[in-house]
């Protein structure tokens, strides 16, 4: 996976989770941008217990955001009324 991808996605305004998936069927979630550090060919991912685990970027299969969040509602705008 090209390095780039995952230094934009650490990025996103608003940051949304994402999950690496490595070509071994293993996944990581990122659930905050802070957990990642990237290399020049590396990618370190610290997970929530405080474990951290090395991955060779050509071992990453994809990248999966979790949808956006909504804010509840039927999708209609609030007006108010005068």
């Amino acid at each position: 996976m090209d390095l780039n991808t995952i230094r934009r996605s650490l990025r996103d305004e608003p940051f949304r989770p994402f999950t690496l998936k490595l070509a071994d069927g293993r996944t990581e979630t990122i659930k905050h941008p802070e957990f990642v550090a990237v290399g020049t060919r590396i990618v370190v991912v610290v997970r929530e217990d405080n474990s951290v685990t090395t991955i060779e970027p050509l071992l990453i299969a994809s990248l999966d955001k979790e949808a956006p969040r909504r804010r509840g509602g039927n999708g209609k705008s609030r007006r108010s009324k005068s």
